[in-house]
């Protein structure tokens, strides 16, 4: 039997917030927390030498800044520059299209090299040590592009398989009350159109399975490079996969 996708993106509704707290912004605080406390017992362990709870915590706010504003920025220019050109202002909707991680990498790289310059840090030293806090936040995001049924895989004919009310070609089935679907997905109808959900394979590899491998490798003196080395491997492969 396959799964109808029958989330409400929105976690909670606010009468004077008409877009609501979604559950992908959740998930970004989530994956921000977590970093800050691996990051913050992996400080206290002596996994960054020269650098106090203090710094560290200076270190994530800008990471954070850099994956918001770089991954918006990334994200209009690599898939949405049509709509920018039309209408600058498209950036500053956020309610409107999502998030690059592409971008998001860069930010974070940018202001890692920025807070690395101010401590006399050797960058890929600030780099090695910031690896194994990325995979929860990948995780989390993950599961969010689930939620919000975005991001979904090929067509597939396993029972796990799953209809995303928003998939294009659902054709005449596209967007509709989710009362109908749900009678239509019971008879069997849909499930030809069922589809991978990619979100959630990548949320294990991406997240789970990384951090684990990360944290375990660096709980070792490594050499420099190596660290950040292997999380750019692993997510290469992971995300091909």
């Amino acid at each position: 039997m396959t799964v109808l996708h029958d989330i409400d993106p929105i976690a909670l509704h606010l009468p004077f917030w008409p877009h609501g707290i979604h559950w992908y912004g959740l998930m970004y605080l989530l994956g921000f927390g977590t970093a800050f406390l691996i990051g913050r017992r992996r400080v206290r362990a002596g996994r960054f030498p020269g650098v106090d709870e203090n710094g560290f915590g200076d270190l994530l706010f800008y990471a954070m800044l850099g994956v918001v504003l770089g991954g918006r920025v990334g994200y209009v220019l690599f898939y949405a520059f049509g709509e920018f050109l039309k209408d600058p202002l498209f950036l500053l909707r956020i309610n409107e299209g999502g998030m690059s991680f592409h971008g998001g990498l860069l930010g974070v790289m940018i202001a890692s090299l920025w807070w690395s310059m101010s401590k006399r840090i050797h960058f890929f030293d600030t780099m090695d040590f910031l690896a194994p806090l990325v995979p929860a936040g990948l995780g989390f995001g993950r599961i969010g592009n689930y939620i919000g049924g975005e991001l979904w895989g090929k067509h597939t004919n396993g029972h796990w398989g799953v209809i995303f009310p928003r998939d294009p070609d659902l054709g005449p089935y596209t967007n509709l009350p989710i009362e109908e679907l749900r009678g239509l997905h019971a008879s069997g109808a849909l499930d030809p159109f069922a589809r991978h959900p990619s979100q959630l394979y990548q949320a294990f590899l991406e997240g789970l399975v990384m951090a684990v491998v990360l944290l375990w490798f660096s709980s070792k003196p490594r050499p420099r490079y190596a660290v950040s080395g292997l999380f750019a491997l692993m997510y290469g492969l992971f995300r091909f996969a």
